[in-house]
């Protein structure tokens, strides 16, 4: 028998990880922030929250990009409106990492739980509308709503996925379908921008992100491949949205409250 050493254990569960992460960002075009940084602490074991941080986000913007590919593939993804979103949403991010920085990680995790459950709550009502251009004056509620959730994803240090794609709904009037395939572009380019920042600093590990990645690549795969046969089942892919979201952020008030 081959023994377990540490570095074999961090590589078979970076790997998962990143499985679990690809997954989530292949199916519902979010998630991969808010599930990666835990699973790295808690289950591979990086114990630095700052290298976390910076490796998930590179991890999740690659990893996001891979399920891109797929999302064009199928035709999911809506380039004019996604590109607008993601531009605006860099700018906002700017903005917000720096208010970010000026508020402690307790309270940061706390109002990203409610934010979360209001989010969530929020999509369960949340109509899909038909696939159609986006009139021009609905293009400036995608600035808006782009500039706003790139504030709201720098502020709290994430990619922003499980925001964008009811943001991409609202502002935009995408089918749940179009609006997960079109957040991976808004999610690539947070992500990336993160991770430049993160790896100027030196805190990127890069064999862990590397092995992230080719769990994220097969995660990724699967999870595509479930929201194209669930695409035209609209309400089932807005529950199954919802319900991630608000699982999650429930999960981070327990874990906020069991730390007093």
């Amino acid at each position: 028998m081959i023994p377990i050493t540490i570095t074999t254990f961090q590589t078979i569960s970076s790997v998962i990880s990143g499985v679990i992460v690809g997954f989530s960002l292949g199916l519902i075009g979010g998630g991969g922030s808010v599930l990666a940084v835990p699973l790295l602490v808690y289950f591979v074991g990086l114990s630095e929250p700052h290298i976390a941080i910076g490796t998930t986000a590179l991890a999740v913007s690659l990893t996001a990009l891979y399920s891109l590919f797929h999302h064009h593939r199928a035709r999911n993804v809506r380039w004019g409106t996604a590109l607008r979103f993601a531009g605006a949403g860099i700018v906002g991010a700017l903005v917000g990492s720096e208010l970010g920085k000026a508020v402690s990680g307790k309270h940061l995790l706390f109002l990203f739980a409610l934010l979360m459950l209001y989010v969530g709550a929020r999509m369960y009502r949340t109509e899909t509308h038909p696939s159609c251009p986006v009139p021009a004056e609905n293009q400036k509620r995608v600035y808006a709503y782009g500039s706003g959730v790139g504030m709201l994803s720098g502020f709290f240090g994430i990619g922003g996925g499980f925001l964008i794609v009811p943001a991409l709904m609202r502002s935009a009037r995408l089918p749940i379908i179009n609006a997960i395939g079109s957040s991976l572009v808004a999610v690539s380019a947070l992500g990336a921008t993160t991770a430049a920042s993160y790896a100027w600093s030196g805190l990127v590990d890069w064999r862990i992100a590397a092995e992230y990645i080719i769990g994220g690549v097969v995660g990724g795969w699967l999870g595509v491949m479930l929201a194209n046969r669930l695409g035209q089942k609209k309400a089932i892919m807005r529950y199954v949205f919802a319900t991630i979201v608000i699982a999650v952020g429930l999960y981070m008030l327990w874990r906020q409250f069991a730390a007093f």
